[in-house]
């Protein structure tokens, strides 16, 4: 079967928020050629509660049966501790969802399975460990300041115009009639549809920047176009459709 899809030079970015290769490994791609951009985030975005600076020191922080990387801010590491209340060193979807919510934050299980299922490590089978939740805690911390970014009415959620520049700030021309498919299934409690919320925010930057990843293994020239198989179709899609 084939995919073609014509991009612009702002298709594939290095920018955008690092997913793991291999489900659990930070990706690093090679910088591509013609896409220069500078990540829309930096120290100067304040960021709330996800992403708090490492500098506190190097010290590895053993959490019974895995490792913190060094330098993990010590609230990742309270924060993981606190849910994992058998002390195996992994986490669970459920205690995944209550790690990473609060008073004012709540993530969806919808998009707690897809997390996991981007972040875990692929020998585990639907937990993750110390160093799978610090990158995937510090991920968020980036997505977040991108949403505060684009959230310029600073109402708490983004609408379809201010998704499609949010994503094209991170290198994804997503088009038109695709950010409407995106946008559509979720509304803000009320009925009303096309406004995201982080939690939702978060979930649609994660499918379109997991998608284009994998279509970019098909395209290692970054013509815009490949050729999968029906099977490699299937295999790409149904992950995100499902988890």
């Amino acid at each position: 079967m084939a995919s073609s899809n014509r991009y612009s030079s702002q298709s594939y970015s290095p920018s955008a928020p690092a997913l793991p290769d291999s489900y659990g490994q930070e990706s690093h791609p090679s910088p591509p050629r013609h896409y220069g951009q500078q990540p829309p985030y930096s120290s100067q975005h304040p960021v709330t509660n996800y992403g708090q600076s490492s500098s506190y020191g190097y010290s590895s922080v053993p959490s019974y049966g895995g490792y913190f990387p060094p330098g993990t801010h010590p609230e990742i590491i309270r924060s993981f501790q606190m849910v994992d209340k058998d002390r195996s060193g992994f986490i669970d979807e459920r205690e995944l969802q209550e790690a990473l919510s609060s008073g004012y934050q709540r993530f969806s299980l919808r998009t707690i399975r897809l997390l996991m299922f981007l972040f875990k490590n692929p020998n585990e089978s639907l937990r993750i460990g110390p160093s799978e939740f610090a990158a995937l805690w510090n991920c968020l911390g980036q997505w977040r300041a991108i949403f505060v970014r684009f959230d310029r009415d600073r109402s708490g959620k983004i609408d379809s115009m201010e998704l499609r520049d949010a994503l094209f700030s991170l290198g994804y021309a997503v088009p038109p009639s695709v950010l409407q498919v995106l946008i559509s299934k979720y509304d803000d409690g009320s009925g009303r549809r096309g406004e995201l919320n982080f939690d939702s925010f978060v979930e649609c930057g994660m499918i379109v920047k997991g998608l284009t990843e994998k279509f970019k293994e098909k395209d290692p020239r970054y013509t815009g176009s490949a050729t999968l198989t029906y099977d490699t179709f299937m295999s790409m899609i149904i992950p995100f459709l499902v988890s």
